[in-house]
């Protein structure tokens, strides 16, 4: 998202730069130029931002055109109002429903295709959502990060940093997105419940110390 605040430390860089060594190593079985998809994960505060742009970084350093897509901007209810939708039809409807799924793997699809895109982007001071259009022509890895990123179309490497939101209340706190209250631990708490039954479907784990692990 547009605006959005990285703090990007010494344990972001280095699970990126494992994962950037093991996604170079998979995708060497990959046929040449082949697109290739790295989706992150991780409950709120957890470093999904931090890194992916870590590995986005590593991957530009070495030559590689990269993107991040944040499926943040992919929520049908503009931020301004999801609050205030959670509330009227209730706490059971914080999840990936709440995605637009369609418009989401249509631009995940155009750049496997490698075509122009228009994507939702949403502006953190303005709370307006934008308009981007990218260009997909020369992009050789899309990295996708949020919530219920691994749930996309295509992926190649499914990470889930497993930090709970109980972990992370100071990262949160300093992001300061979202005002802290009871009904912000009840949708906290419905995505954990959620994201749990995500990760099983992981390719890689970031643990809570930051190392990247294969799931047992």
């Amino acid at each position: 998202m547009l605006g959005d605040v990285l703090l990007i430390n010494d344990l972001h860089k280095s699970a990126a730069a494992d994962l950037y060594t093991r996604i170079i190593a998979n995708r060497k079985n990959k046929k040449n130029g082949y697109r290739y998809i790295v989706a992150i994960s991780g409950e709120s505060g957890a470093g999904k931002s931090e890194l992916s742009h870590s590995l986005a970084l590593l991957l530009k350093a070495d030559g590689k055109r990269v993107k991040v897509l944040h499926t943040d901007n992919y929520y049908k209810v503009p931020p301004t109002e999801r609050t205030a939708w959670r509330k009227k039809n209730g706490i059971s409807k914080v999840g990936s429903s709440e995605y637009d799924w369609t418009l989401l793997n249509r631009n995940i699809k155009e750049f496997k295709e490698g075509r122009e895109a228009m994507m939702p982007c949403i502006d953190i001071v303005s709370q307006q959502i934008d308009k981007l259009i990218t260009n997909f022509t020369d992009i050789e890895f899309l990295v996708v990060d949020g919530l219920y990123a691994i749930k996309s179309r295509s992926i190649d490497m499914k990470v889930y940093i497993d930090l709970t939101y109980h972990e992370t209340k100071m990262e949160q706190a300093v992001r300061g997105k979202e005002v802290m209250n009871d009904f912000r631990t009840q949708v906290l708490e419905m995505e954990h419940r959620n994201l749990l039954a995500l990760k099983p479907s992981a390719h890689l784990i970031v643990d809570k110390s930051y190392h990247v692990v294969i799931p047992e």
